[in-house]
């Protein structure tokens, strides 16, 4: 595993739900962290891998069924109106390849559409731990077999 890598750190058995909703098919389904806005979803591979052209071709065929399972249980646990998918990995520490899955709610403030969802990211007032985990147990509970 690489140093300062935020993906591969916390990539563990043990972590809390909110780091491991989901774990299948080299794949690993988290909380973002650092968000605002409940639902927010990381997909990460659990080896250490820096772009989509690294995947495997199960790896890749994973991603697409995941982002499909993940926009199914998010509309069921938000109420969201559809996702948004982004994947950028550069800034430091967060270069293992991770893809954003993110709820777009019905009600979502003219100012947090497209590119602009990042404000949830930057606004200062992460979720706590305790609700990313509530938060992780409802997407579970709804992810589709």
């Amino acid at each position: 595993m690489p140093t300062e890598c935020y993906a591969c750190e916390h990539a563990t058995p043990d972590a809390p739900l909110r780091e491991r909703i989901v774990c299948e098919r080299g794949w690993r389904v988290a909380h973002d962290f650092n968000t605002s806005l409940a639902g927010w979803l990381i997909l990460a591979p659990v080896r250490h891998v820096h772009a989509l052209h690294e995947l495997t071709p199960e790896e890749a065929v994973a991603l697409g069924d995941l982002l499909r399972k993940g926009s199914i249980a998010l509309r069921e646990v938000t109420g969201c109106a559809k996702t948004y998918v982004m994947l950028f990995a550069e800034a430091e520490g967060f270069a293992h390849l991770h893809v954003h899955l993110v709820p777009r709610l019905a009600d979502q403030p003219e100012d947090r559409l497209g590119p602009a969802v990042f404000g949830y990211l930057a606004d200062g007032n992460p979720l706590a731990p305790e609700r990313r985990d509530e938060v992780a147990e409802a997407i579970l509970a709804a992810w589709p077999a």
